[in-house]
């Protein structure tokens, strides 16, 4: 008999830094669900003063006041409906109003080629997540325990998720993209007893035995298992079996690409709200080279993004429209800037060039599947100039969203087709109040005529607090605010726009601080640079920069000035470095960059930040400490030539 959890508690083991280490979440943010879909769904007019906020509480010294949505003026902050109580609620909802609509999809390949997506419905799932579900019972698990989940996005994915929901056993996601070490520290910290993981990730799990013995007791592979890996397992007390051995705003019209790591809030969340909508899922084949062709097969109406995935569409596409003819770029920066006009007046996308719309700028519909309705952007600010760019050339609606996992995902979600909110999060969501706290060491006052300062949010779906660390716990929670470290600026129609990190600033030789994120998104929009690292020492008085380049707008560049040989020897040659130096000057120039912003020396990496050499979070964050350790040597290089 499967039992039904009427509250699920998640445990989020992350390792990416030690204050995300264990995160424990209760009720997994269904409010935001709620709210989310509510957000994307409102248009409106002209900006007025704050006219998307109300004052919930006065300033206090140092903070400013407590802020909530308009809508939630009223009505209070958003609850989710009588009966959802969980993610569980959610999907059996789901399955009781949609049980033959398409849920999750894949491409089925044959003798090396895709073909069309093939669906499972919601009746369809269901049934395999019962099974399942009384699978793990058996296996002795309980209500409360752990179970891991190691793997790349795919239907089982999901599929092991809710049976986790219907059984009330806390799901711990571990990114596809971790080795034995960090797979070992949480399968031990969250103590993990059954783990379902992805066939070609067995082997890695495997070495982590003479440690994770001790709590895990069962593993399931997505796919195959070998006798090889049976035999392993079972000389430390496991069982191995594979997946057929154990089990023995938006709309139910929406299409929803999967492949944002499933272990990262962003994805899950939205995941959630289309499945409480009945809505199709389709998973990509785990190749970033073939994503493209995956959105093209799925036509998805709704994308969501990270900001790099967003630069590298914008790079792309600038450069063919830099390598197009005199006439093709003539009509395309017409009917850009007529487009692109008439949105800053106010009108929406679809009507805003309505000919060019199909003159022009189908095409990159066409590519992105021709269905599109919404570009989600989140987990890191996203550029003015790359905003502004896909809002009109995409037909499709572009937001950013902003929130951490342990504020239940999502806490500011822009407006779509509100382009005074260009460059903003958008207003908090309607069931969290948030305010900013003045930050004195950085020169932010959240009590000025424009207010600026940590970015502090309160409301029922925070996290409850980092798993068996309460030391850290009561570092970002006080007095029921949590502090999010990240540095935020009211706008005047009540929008906010994500300004800095208090982690990530640094002072040079001559005491001036330096911004470093807001610096690498200035220079990160030249369609020259696929990435960025900015560096500053306090011994110095000057920026240097490691940059991935474009290797199409390098390589065009090179032809154009007479210069053989591929990436890696453009890299190296002093012309190429100098000339990617005079653009990043000439950026700095028109943005009227502070002297000391500059960036004075350069070495260019044809090999881009990865997640390999650890340089790079799952969702692209730079890890500032291991780029600092891994090109240390470059780093040196770079302040002796500059001198």
């Amino acid at each position: 008999m499967v039992s039904v959890n009427q509250r699920q508690i998640a445990y989020i083991s992350l390792p990416i830094s030690p204050s995300l280490q264990g995160i424990k979440l209760d009720s997994f943010s269904l409010s935001l669900s709620l709210s989310l879909s509510l957000s994307l769904s409102l248009s409106s007019s002209s900006p007025e003063m704050m006219k998307h906020l109300v004052e919930a509480e006065k300033a206090a010294e140092n903070a400013g006041p407590t802020y909530r949505n308009v809508l939630a003026k009223d009505a209070g902050l958003l609850r989710p409906p009588p009966g959802v109580e969980s993610c569980w609620d959610v999907f059996r909802n789901s399955v009781e109003k949609y049980p033959n609509s398409p849920m999750l999809g894949r491409r089925r390949v044959v003798d090396g080629k895709a073909g069309e997506y093939v669906w499972m419905s919601y009746k369809e799932v269901y049934d395999v997540v019962m099974k399942l579900a009384a699978s793990i019972s058996k296996s002795g698990i309980n209500k409360g325990e752990s179970c891991g989940i190691y793997g790349a996005n795919c239907p089982e994915w999901i599929i092991s998720m809710e049976a986790c929901n219907a059984l009330g056993v806390s799901c711990v996601p571990l990114y596809d993209s971790l080795g034995a070490g960090a797979v070992e520290f949480i399968v031990c910290h969250a103590e993990i007893q059954i783990a379902f993981v992805e066939e070609r990730k067995i082997a890695e799990l495997l070495k982590t035995c003479h440690a994770t013995s001790k709590y895990l007791k069962t593993i399931i592979s997505f796919g195959g298992v070998t006798n090889d890996q049976k035999e392993e397992a079972k000389n430390h007390g496991m069982s191995i079996f594979s997946w057929e051995e154990f089990l023995i705003m938006f709309d139910h019209d929406d299409v929803y690409m999967s492949y944002l790591p499933l272990a990262h809030i962003f994805d899950r969340i939205f995941e959630e709200v289309f499945i409480s909508h009945g809505s199709k899922i389709g998973f990509w084949r785990g190749d970033v080279k073939l994503l493209v062709d995956d959105i093209a097969a799925l036509k998805p109406t709704v994308f969501c993004a990270v900001p790099r995935v967003l630069d590298r569409i914008y790079s792309g596409l600038t450069g063919k429209i830099s390598s197009g003819g005199i006439l093709k770029k003539t009509l395309f920066n017409i009917a850009y800037k007529l487009k692109l006009d008439s949105m800053r007046k106010g009108i929406r996308h679809e009507k805003a060039a309505p000919f060019f719309d199909k003159l022009v700028f189908s095409k990159v519909k066409e590519r992105l599947g021709g269905k599109l309705r919404y570009i989600v952007s989140g987990g890191a600010p996203l550029s003015v100039a790359v905003e502004e760019f896909l809002r009109v050339v995409t037909c499709a609606s572009v937001v950013q969203g902003y929130g951490l996992t342990e504020t239940g995902a999502a806490s500011f979600v822009a407006i779509p087709n509100d382009f005074s909110m260009v460059g903003t999060v958008g207003p908090p969501v309607q069931h969290l109040d948030v305010r900013l706290e003045s930050v004195p060491e950085m020169g932010y006052d959240a009590l000025s005529s424009i207010p600026r300062g940590e970015i502090c949010v309160k409301g029922s779906v925070l996290f409850s607090g980092y798993y068996k660390r309460e030391d850290l716990t009561q570092e970002v929670m006080i007095d029921g605010w949590f502090h999010t470290g990240d540095v935020g600026e009211w706008q005047p129609n009540g929008s906010l726009k994500i300004i800095d990190r208090k982690k990530n600033i640094f002072k040079l030789s001559q005491g001036e601080y330096v911004a470093v994120e807001n610096l690498e998104n200035v220079y990160g929009v030249l369609q020259e640079i696929d990435s960025i690292w900015i560096y500053g020492n306090s011994f110095e008085s000057f920026l240097v920069a490691v940059i991935n380049p474009n290797q199409q707008v390098l390589e065009h560049w090179a032809e154009q000035n007479g210069i053989a040989g591929n990436l890696s020897e453009l890299c190296e040659n002093s012309r190429a470095k100098e000339y990617i130096l005079s653009e990043l000057t000439k950026i700095a120039k028109e943005k009227k960059l502070k002297g000391y912003e500059f960036i004075r020396a350069v070495h260019l990496d044809p090999l881009p930040f990865d997640m390999e050499r650890d340089l790079i979070t799952p969702t692209y964050k730079k890890k500032r400490p291991q780029l600092l350790k891994h090109y240390q040597g470059t780093i040196d290089a770079l302040y002796k030539m500059a001198k």
